[in-house]
């Protein structure tokens, strides 16, 4: 810390409870009183330095017989100051650092000690120190959170303004590039008692900063002046990122209420032996609603995780409706990056009815939904593969979407969860945004299952929210032996289910004809040009390729009979087949799917297989007659 030394003469000032005394030999002829301390003290060394004693102990000089009593109670820096200044009067050696200067400048100021009254007075000297301190960012903190103590003073003189722009400065630039130290609130001696400079051995090896390396030094200034150095580093053009890391350092410190619910959810302790008292609910609300101004306005910046924690605080302290307002807009714009475990946020108060608040967010999706659906392609669809191997990156949309999802699950096991906010949470959600529906079907089925009395019209109005043609088949496998869904849907999971077995098998058969076909023609344009060796190698590939089909097919038809035997198992705990068939009546074999079964045949046909091998075709196209017939009657 930067020192100057003044004055040579050794101490002459003594303390007597409250009363300081000069042992120079010579009698006191004035008392100056400061607060409810008095200093016993000669005229002459006073009224030589300082403007304002010379006319206050003037106007005692007509009265001799009176004792002369000088009143400085509002002496900026107090006792404290004002001993200092004494001694400087009398040439006593004392210390001039940055803890006492800013007071000693603005007492320096109050007296007038300029130097009209001797040469290489006070205010000269303090002066020529404030501008050694501005140069060291330790210092010029120190001297910032001593301006407190004198702030109307020091914000007369200028003093407060040039600290805020001497560490905006420094906190701005690179101090790589000017080979700083890391700054440090208290000096270190090296092993070889090496001294430091600013908080930094200058023969110890040289640290890398980072950008968060001012942080812990600002975070002890109170509010207003920190608000004004964020103001000014921001002006100075600093990353809005490091702008907000300081708030977050800031509110970690200063909120006690913050850190204590991150530490009760990670199921520890406060910290203790934090050296700031614990402020009360309506200082903290204010300091919130505050420290929520200052965030920088730009997406992204300021991690959601932190937004929602502000959010959660700020309903615990009762901040004002803007206040929480504003968190939520700033927490809906950045939604895709939230995690679920935040976004779980307690309802406040005795009248709640649900455990979590739904309402709050409900609105965080809105505002969302509200700045995303003009950014996203409604044709954007990803499809199951896709998204099972992960070579598709995620929207923001489809995050979002995941995320409501498993929000739906958490808050579906709630029984007062009316079914109108269920509803209106999962449909906040556009169809396109889930490229699978197992998600939202996961929430339907756990909040089926804890609302056991659900009417029927009611489990088919919450199913309509999914899509079953978007199910996996994981997930159709389980709706399909799901009881509590409604007979329609699982019906329906069903249908799809055939349908896309059909469609895999026309899709088998597609490419055994045109592999047939293709190799047939390079058979016949090897058999024109050369050897009848590559011929037999052709049709050699050629049954290998229709065995593996024959293979394929026959595990799609086991599938489609295992399917079978479900529905029928499925009708006889619901009820008679008959029922059943009334509901939804099989009928017979369409022409299209005969004629899917004769291309089939003849297809199998032509590649000279025996007619053993036919029959499973022949019995998988009975069973696309019967998918065929299930499509028409559900239309229907």
């Amino acid at each position: 810390m930067a020192c100057m030394k003044l004055g040579s003469k050794s101490e002459v000032f003594h303390l007597d409870g409250h009363t300081w005394t000069c042992s120079s030999g010579l009698l006191s002829d004035v008392i100056v009183e400061v607060g409810e301390w008095s200093f016993h003290l000669h005229k002459f060394p006073l009224l030589s330095r300082s403007g304002v004693l010379e006319s206050l102990i003037g106007e005692f000089s007509g009265e001799t017989e009176k004792k002369c009593v000088l009143q400085l109670h509002d002496m900026p820096g107090g006792v404290k100051a004002f001993l200092l200044i004494a001694k400087f009067c009398y040439g006593v050696k004392m210390d001039l650092t940055a803890l006492n200067v800013v007071s000693l400048r603005c007492a320096a100021e109050y007296l007038r000690m300029s130097e009209e009254y001797g040469e290489g007075n006070l205010t000269i000297l303090t002066d020529n120190f404030l501008n050694e301190v501005f140069g060291s960012w330790t210092d010029s903190i120190r001297a910032l959170e001593t301006c407190e103590e004198v702030l109307p003073h020091a914000e007369e003189l200028h003093i407060v303004s040039r600290c805020i722009n001497s560490l905006a400065m420094k906190a701005c630039a690179d101090p790589s590039l000017f080979s700083w130290p890391m700054p440090g609130r208290a000096d270190v001696q090296s092993p070889g008692g090496t001294v430091l400079w600013n908080g930094i051995r200058v023969t110890a090896k040289s640290r890398s900063l980072t950008d968060d390396w001012w942080f812990e030094d600002v975070s002890f200034l109170r509010l207003p002046v920190y608000k004004r150095l964020i103001l000014a580093v921001g002006m100075k053009g600093i990353k809005p990122e490091s702008i907000a890391g300081s708030i977050i350092h800031y509110a970690k410190k200063h909120l006690p209420l913050l850190g204590r619910q991150s530490s009760f959810k990670n199921g520890n302790h406060v910290p203790t032996g934090s050296t700031i008292s614990t402020p009360s609910d309506a200082d903290q609300s204010k300091l919130l609603e505050e420290i929520v101004e200052l965030l920088p306005d730009q997406k992204c910046v300021t991690p959601t995780k932190f937004l929602l924690r502000l959010l959660r605080t700020s309903m615990v302290l009762h901040t004002n409706p803007a206040c929480r307002e504003n968190l939520e807009k700033r927490i809906g714009a950045q939604l895709d990056q939230a995690a679920l475990e935040d976004l779980l946020i307690p309802n406040i108060g005795y009248s709640a009815e649900t455990l979590y608040d739904i309402d709050c967010v409900q609105r965080i999706l809105d505002h969302f939904m509200l700045l995303n659906n003009d950014t996203i392609d409604s044709n954007c669809i990803v499809d199951e593969g896709q998204l099972i191997e992960g070579s598709h990156p995620l929207t923001p949309m489809t995050m979002v979407a995941n995320l409501v999802d498993g929000y739906l699950a958490e808050v579906a096991p709630d029984v007062n969860l009316k079914l109108p906010k269920f509803q209106s949470l999962a449909a906040g959600i556009p169809d396109y945004a889930r490229p699978l529906d197992d998600g939202i079907y996961r929430a339907i089925d756990i909040y089926l299952k804890a609302h056991p009395w659900l009417v029927d019209s009611e489990r088919e109005q919450i199913c309509r929210l999914m899509n079953c043609q978007k199910l996996s088949l994981e997930a159709s496998t389980h709706a399909a032996q799901n009881e509590r869904l409604p007979l329609r849907v699982i019906v329906q999971v069903l249908f799809f289910e055939q349908l896309r077995l059909r469609t895999s098998i026309a899709g088998w058969f597609f490419v055994s004809d045109n592999l047939e076909n293709s190799q047939n023609l390079s058979g016949n344009l090897a058999l024109t040009r050369n050897n009848g060796h590559d011929q037999a190698g052709n049709s050699h590939d050629q049954i290998v390729a229709v065995d593996d089909m024959r293979e394929r097919v026959s595990d799609l038809e086991k599938e489609c009979l295992s399917m079978k035997q479900e529905i029928d198992k499925l009708v006889k705990t619901k009820g008679s087949w008959n029922i059943f068939s009334k509901r939804f009546p099989f009928r017979l074999m369409t022409k299209s799917s005969d004629l899917k079964a004769k291309a089939s045949s003849k297809s199998l046909n032509n590649s000279k297989e025996s007619p053993s091998s036919t029959a499973p075709l022949m019995k998988e196209g009975n069973q696309h007659n019967r998918s065929g017939s299930l499509h028409e009657n559900f239309n229907s």
